[in-house]
């Protein structure tokens, strides 16, 4: 089992090995470990497969001035600077560090959007494009790996589901039953139950068991370098804002009076501490939410790029000496990653858990 983990890893290894030789560097030029580093945790509007040699195009969706224009990503192929001006119902498009603009537009110092012909980017001071910019309702990789993972979930839990409704169930669970009934057991008694409460905890259960669930799966669908995975969607901080968003609605709609008496009016205290206490606990309300956002965010992202720039090194040294260190580390890291996998869908549900809990916990008087 131990060597089946190894040389999976090391597939993982060469895989990603490949892919950061592949991607936009040619002999001309110098190897920039930060833009391959970037290249591969960003979201993009392609797969690539197998390089730039073998690519999925995902489909373009924005809804402009003129209305809904779709077109496939691959007439933007091999650019990304903002070089090729893609012309659809009177208009023209550029892709630049894949988002999508309009070409020969720039805010002037009014604030408003003018049509100037003779620059099809226009960037600011610190290199950042200030072109209009339709609304973008694109099929990314991130977007198409979310709807994958969902896919996936849904199979696994209705075929567990149908598991124990059939007759072939006699109190054991078997087949993709065996392995979704601990964890789900484990949720409601490692996580619901502590954290909520034994009276409490039910009607929490379907949100932790899919954010948990959610978390997990993608976490892992991003460590794995080919396609359809290797999606980065749970270092994307807008997936993380939502999860987190999503638990700081429940928390406060779940709130009952004694949690909102001690964020307003902490008891026990003197009158002058809890006027100074309030304003600490109300700006607690959402710098819970937000350390959830950047935990996630930070740390699967961060995984990502070690390893990419472990990779990088063979490049960077352009020595062969320089792999067996980099297989090494990189083998350690994956191996550390699979465990923040886990971690961190345990992390995010248990900090979920316990903010609901101290939102629906009730007085205690002391005697």
């Amino acid at each position: 089992m131990i060597k089946l983990a190894v040389n999976f890893l090391v597939l993982v290894f060469t895989l990603n090995f490949t892919f950061a030789e592949g991607t936009k560097n040619n002999d001309s030029e110098t190897f920039n470990p930060t833009e391959t580093a970037m290249h591969h945790v960003k979201d993009a509007h392609q797969f690539e497969i197998w390089g730039e040699d073998v690519t999925l195009y995902l489909p373009v969706i924005l809804w402009t001035d003129k209305g809904i224009v779709t077109f496939s990503s691959k007439e933007f192929k091999g650019d990304d600077n903002g070089e090729v001006i893609i012309e659809k119902k009177g208009m023209n498009f550029v892709k630049f560090h894949e988002k999508i603009y309009y070409a020969n537009t720039r805010k002037n110092n009014a604030g408003e959007y003018i049509i100037e012909s003779s620059k099809i980017m226009h960037l600011d001071d610190q290199h950042h494009p200030i072109n209009k910019a339709p609304l973008d309702f694109s099929i990314t990789k991130n977007i198409f790996s979310m709807w994958l993972s969902l896919l996936i979930l849904l199979v696994v839990f209705i075929t567990a589901a149908r598991y124990y409704k059939s007759s072939a169930y006699n109190g054991v669970p078997k087949g993709v039953a065996a392995v979704v009934e601990p964890l789900v057991v484990f949720v409601k008694d490692e996580i619901a139950i502590p954290n909520i409460g034994e009276k409490k905890y039910k009607k929490y259960m379907p949100y932790l068991l899919t954010v948990f669930f959610f978390i997990w799966l993608n976490n892992v669908m991003g460590l794995i370098p080919f396609f359809p995975f290797g999606a980065n969607l749970t270092g994307n901080i807008a997936v993380t804002f939502t999860l987190a968003v999503i638990t700081f609605i429940i928390t406060n709609i779940s709130g009952n009076k004694n949690y909102w008496k001690h964020i307003f009016w902490t008891p026990g205290v003197p009158v002058p501490m809890k006027l100074f206490l309030a304003p600490i606990e109300v700006i607690g309300i959402f710098t819970k939410p937000f350390s959830l956002m950047v935990r996630l965010f930070a740390n699967i992202t961060a995984g990502h790029i070690i390893i990419i720039s472990l990779i990088s090194l063979i490049f960077i040294f352009k020595s062969y000496f320089v792999a067996p260190v980099s297989v090494v580390a990189v083998v350690f890291i994956s191996v550390i990653e699979i465990l923040v996998t886990a971690l961190q869908a345990y992390i995010f549900t248990t900090l979920s858990a316990l903010y609901f809990g101290m939102a629906t916990e009730d007085s205690h008087e002391e005697h």
